[in-house]
């Protein structure tokens, strides 16, 4: 079955894609070659295997069509649908890196059990896509599935359009450093986390080693066994303190995930500016064909124009029949430039005013919120003294 009949059955039947074909990562593999900057590099592709359902069905299990897939198709797959399909929610793709590690987790990208659960994470996102009403009958998607050389890679060319709006250019750069800000923040945290975790954990030994000492010492014992109270404490007060830290960690995920919104409304511009583009080329190249037809003059080589010189000349009425045609056609491409340009315009009004507007969101919040890290970190770092205080007291009266 072809592409473009598979994709006609699937939007006539108003069924998923889901229903028609079983659809699995099946394992993943580790590969190393060269990249786009012939440096040698290691990565891990995963294995899309597929199957119609029609045939577990009717008894027979053929060999499963298969093809490899790079993390990074996932998400080019995904940033299609994003701006194809903008009135639809996206399933998410699982975490490209191990990121926000603070604890017992390892960091590693190539560490199996981190290769295993996003393995898990892309299978999920494909069955969610195939079980979407409106993502699982887009071609693009279907292609992805089934065939190797697919229009896929070609998508990030498409969306290059000739004439970009610096603006977008730029508002899609910050959202990039914006999320690489957060993301070192994040990352600092959890391993700031992780040790203070460690160092408070350790007071806990404290705590133990006086109150064992102090059922030894008679003169020193009620000293020591509040000096161990307060180590104790000091040490139980890490979690409190860890899941305060997780309030404003998700404050800053929020605008980690901020700057993917970000990237998608400039890829959408880019979507609009494309379409555009398109139109307008479709355009011109009719208005050059209704003027080649009109003075039988072939500017550009073409097919048509070979066969022209090979076969003859059209007659009189062939030719008038043809350029009726590039007329209707030409004002049909001069409306449709038309409504591109007033798509086009009307998206840049109203997107840079919701940007502008998060801009001013995102200065208050940020603000607000590192400014109350920074207080809950010195309020915590006065309780810690306090303790010793406290623990310095038991020991002066022994």
């Amino acid at each position: 079955m072809e592409a473009g009949d598979f994709t006609q059955i699937m939007v006539e039947k108003g069924t998923s894609l889901l229903k028609k074909m079983e659809i699995s990562v099946a394992e993943a593999e580790k590969r190393t070659g060269k990249n786009a900057v012939n440096m040698q590099e290691t990565y891990t592709v995963y294995l899309i295997e597929t199957r119609p359902v029609d045939a577990a069905s009717e008894g027979t299990n053929p060999v499963p069509d298969s093809l490899w897939r790079r993390y990074s198709e996932f998400e080019l797959l995904r940033n299609y649908l994003l701006v194809t399909y903008p009135f639809a929610v996206v399933p998410p793709l699982p975490e490209k890196r191990a990121e926000f590690v603070w604890h017992k987790l390892s960091a590693d990208n190539m560490d199996p059990d981190f290769v295993e659960r996003r393995r898990v994470g892309l299978e999920n996102f494909l069955l969610r896509v195939a079980s979407h009403p409106a993502l699982s009958s887009d071609k693009i998607f279907y292609l992805f599935l089934t065939e190797a050389d697919s229009r896929l890679k070609a998508l990030n060319a498409t969306f290059r359009v000739k004439n970009p709006d610096k603006r977008f250019v730029e508002m899609k750069h910050y959202g990039d450093e914006l999320q690489s800000v957060i993301s070192q923040l994040l990352r600092v945290r959890a391993r700031a986390a992780d040790r203070l975790y460690g160092v408070y954990k350790v007071h806990g030994n404290y705590g133990r080693v006086f109150s064992e000492w102090s059922a030894i010492e008679k003169e020193m014992g009620d000293g020591l066994q509040s000096a161990g109270h307060h180590m104790d404490a000091y040490a139980a007060s890490v979690d409190d303190i860890l899941e305060e830290e997780e309030h404003y960690a998700d404050q800053l995920k929020e605008y980690l995930f901020y700057s993917d919104a970000l990237r998608t409304v400039c890829r959408k511009h880019e979507l609009t500016q494309y379409e555009l583009e398109m139109a307008v080329q479709d355009l011109t190249s009719k208005k050059q064909q209704r003027e080649e037809l009109a003075t039988g003059t072939i500017r550009t080589f073409s097919l048509k124009g070979m066969t022209s010189k090979l076969f003859g000349q059209e007659t009189p009425e062939q030719r008038e029949a043809k350029l009726k045609m590039l007329e209707t056609q030409i004002e049909e491409g001069e409306e449709l430039v038309k409504e591109r340009n007033s798509e086009c315009d009307e998206f840049v009004k109203s997107a840079w005013v919701d940007i502008e507007r998060f801009k001013e969101q995102k200065d208050h919040d940020l603000r607000e919120s590192l400014i109350s890290y920074a207080i809950m970190q010195i309020s915590m770092c006065k309780k810690g003294i306090q303790v010793w205080n406290n623990a310095k007291e038991c020991f002066n009266k022994m």
